[in-house]
């Protein structure tokens, strides 16, 4: 089904103006998380910057990946303040050659998910709001330096997410008749016109396989004068099964830092998750005591260190190893690892739905009273009437269900990639043995993530160390 067809989504997509529309809404919303956060009550469940960022944005974020795919990019605010940047600074650098690929965002991924966790930003509406200006500073600072979208395509750590997220979206696009690209002399689609822009992340539509580094700009659309791009429904991780070069990315096969980045995905749901139960505090006590400091950052290093690194280094080797003495191919073990590496995305995706889920089911109501007073804070009147504090969102107890089978069904597709990659590589050989190292750790990561999911919450509204 071609998206950009149907009547009333499709028609506002091809509508020129939709994506800027989209980023001036949620360029209103960051102006408002800014402003409450410096500004308003510091206390958490009453201000926007926490409840918005903690909940709202991060349950609509993966919930829109999931059902269409990389919406906020899409809607990105900070993209619009880089184009209006430009009017003033026009780049004309090249990003650097050494910090191409994922490498620096993969870097910036742990490091946010780290300071989340460190600095309590869950509990911090001022420190959340600095982190959004720093956000558009940093994307204005390199957007007005280097060409192209060097921001989106190499730093960004929410659009590196969005990116390994996406691969698991039901929907991409793509070119329709082939014959049309190779007849077209202008390949507007990838430099643009002097109407419309091309694609800033280098993906030329008739190379281009999948969502991996694609925005959902439709600056392409836009662009092709032959009408040849659509928005089509397709099955999710399909991408993940193509052996040969796309545009802007080459060879899956032959990309270290985007298996890393799949990988670092998965774990640090599983991570994310388990900081909120009680263990996670016991396990940080148990440390800090054995380390003999009272400092939450070392304690919390060592976590991250061990759960996102040593431990995936491990299995990853460990089942690589086995699967290659059982494998005909004379692969490496490095691009064994490489190659499984991306089937873990299915599962990572579907414990980050029920983590990022459960907060948005139980306390998606509380956009109603934080509004209500985040009112009474700018105008001294309840405008909206008074707070409804009382609205938050279903029990807890009653979203487990929702959770496992989020997370059954995420499992399920992993299990089901990794045996896609076996008979693709093993075509005559002994797939099922190939496979049965990287079917067990996708059995121990489904594991791990419903025994997290089945601990009770912690109150996160200090540290535990201090």
């Amino acid at each position: 089904m071609n998206i950009l067809r149907a009547p009333l989504v499709g028609r506002f997509l091809r509508w020129h103006y939709a994506r800027p529309a989209m980023q001036c809404a949620l360029l209103i919303v960051a102006a408002a998380v800014v402003w409450h956060g410096l500004f308003g009550p510091q206390l958490a469940p009453r201000n926007l910057a926490t409840v918005l960022t903690s909940i709202h944005w991060r349950g609509f974020l993966i919930l829109a990946i999931i059902a269409v795919g990389n919406l906020f990019c899409t809607a990105c605010p900070m993209v619009l303040a880089r184009d209006i940047g430009r009017r003033v600074f026009h780049p004309a650098l090249r990003w650097p050659r050494r910090l191409r690929g994922k490498w620096l965002g993969v870097a910036l991924l742990v490091a946010v998910l780290f300071s989340y966790e460190l600095f309590d930003l869950w509990a911090q509406p001022r420190a959340t709001a600095l982190l959004v200006l720093g956000y558009f500073g940093l994307a204005l600072v390199i957007d007005t330096v280097f060409a192209g979208a060097s921001f989106c395509k190499h730093v960004c750590p929410i659009g590196q997410f969005n990116f390994v997220a996406s691969t698991m979206s039901p929907a991409e696009l793509h070119i329709v008749d082939r014959d049309t690209c190779r007849s077209c002399r202008t390949s507007d689609c990838i430099k643009g016109n002097e109407k419309q822009r091309g694609c800033e992340l280098g993906l030329f539509l008739p190379m281009k396989v999948g969502n991996l580094d694609c925005t959902l700009c439709l600056d392409c659309v836009h662009a092709c004068p032959h009408d040849n791009i659509v928005l089509s429904t397709r099955p999710p991780g399909a991408e993940l099964l193509e052996r040969g070069r796309r545009s802007g990315i080459g060879r899956l096969s032959q990309r270290a830092d985007l298996a890393v980045l799949a990988v670092v995905f998965t774990f640090a749901a599983l991570v994310s998750a388990f900081a909120m139960t009680s263990p996670a505090y016991a396990v940080e006590q148990r440390l800090a005591a054995t380390m003999g400091t009272r400092s939450e950052w070392p304690v919390l290093a060592i976590i991250f260190l061990v759960s996102l690194f040593v431990v995936p280094a491990l299995l990853l080797t460990g089942a690589g190893a086995i699967s290659r003495s059982f494998a005909e191919s004379r692969s490496t073990l490095r691009a064994t690892v490489i190659t499984y590496a991306y089937a873990l995305i299915p599962i990572g995706l579907g414990i980050w739905v029920a983590h990022y889920g459960f907060h948005l089911i139980t306390g998606g109501l509380t956009i109603v009273p934080v509004v209500q007073s985040a009112v009474v804070d700018a105008s001294g009147h309840a405008l909206l009437g008074g707070p409804f504090w009382g609205w938050v969102g279903l029990q807890a107890g009653a979203v487990f269900p929702i959770q496992l089978g989020c997370v059954l069904l995420g499992a399920v597709g992993s299990l089901a990639m990794v045996q896609a990659i076996s008979q693709r590589d093993q075509p005559s050989g002994p797939a099922a043995l190939a496979s049965a190292p990287w079917l067990a750790v996708v059995l121990l990561i489904a594991t791990t993530a419903l025994w997290i999911l089945s601990q009770p919450m912690e109150m996160r509204a200090v540290s535990v160390l201090g």
